[in-house]
């Protein structure tokens, strides 16, 4: 396994280490989760540009990439659910889309296409890793402000979850653009597969 696809794996493994911070308690395990979090995303550049830098592309890491972003990405919504700091029904959208997608790629590769990422696909990547990284840090700020600084309030939490929910509202948005997208562009795949 070369290097690249041993990053991929990596982001895999630091999503449950992030997991395990996030539900932790105090500032520091918030701090921690934020960081692995940062990792993880790095690794995500990091593998694509070794992979293309050592001429090491592989269809191994060509499916698993996408599907550990994909675990990264989702994980951190759920538990955003879970810490109810963001709406059920926004993170059933975007777990729809990525089941769809997921079994568009696969129906695909199973006759023998790769399906690659498109425009709207990376503006949709964009916009829920932006939203992890705000949510992540409102997290911290308010574990900060609360346990070492002492002046959170009512009024300031109301402001900056207001800010949260239209942006993840954007990022829903921006999902079933990027999922449609991808369904309409690629549509011969289901039409092979219902006339056989």
């Amino acid at each position: 396994m070369n290097i690249a696809n041993k990053l991929t794996i990596s982001r895999i493994i630091l999503t449950f280490i992030f997991m395990i911070f996030l539900f932790s308690k105090g500032l520091v395990s918030k701090i921690m989760a934020l960081a692995v979090f940062s990792i993880a995303s790095w690794t995500d550049f990091l593998d694509g540009f070794l992979a293309k830098k050592r001429n090491e592309i592989s269809d191994f890491g060509k499916f698993m990439d996408p599907i550990a972003d994909k675990i990264l990405v989702l994980s951190a919504f759920l538990a955003f659910v879970e810490l109810k700091l963001i709406p059920a029904w926004i993170v059933v959208i975007i777990v729809f889309r990525e089941f769809i997608i997921t079994g568009l790629r696969l129906i695909a590769l199973a006759k023998g296409e790769l399906i690659e990422a498109e425009m709207a696909g990376k503006h949709k990547t964009v916009s829920q890793m932006v939203s992890i990284y705000v949510i992540l840090f409102f997290i911290v700020f308010k574990q900060s402000s609360t346990s070492v600084f002492g002046f959170w309030n009512e009024n300031l939490e109301f402001l900056l979850r207001q800010i949260i929910f239209y942006m993840m509202i954007i990022t829903a948005v921006l999902t079933v653009i990027s999922g449609v997208s991808y369904l309409v562009k690629n549509k011969r795949f289901f039409t092979n597969a219902k006339n056989k």
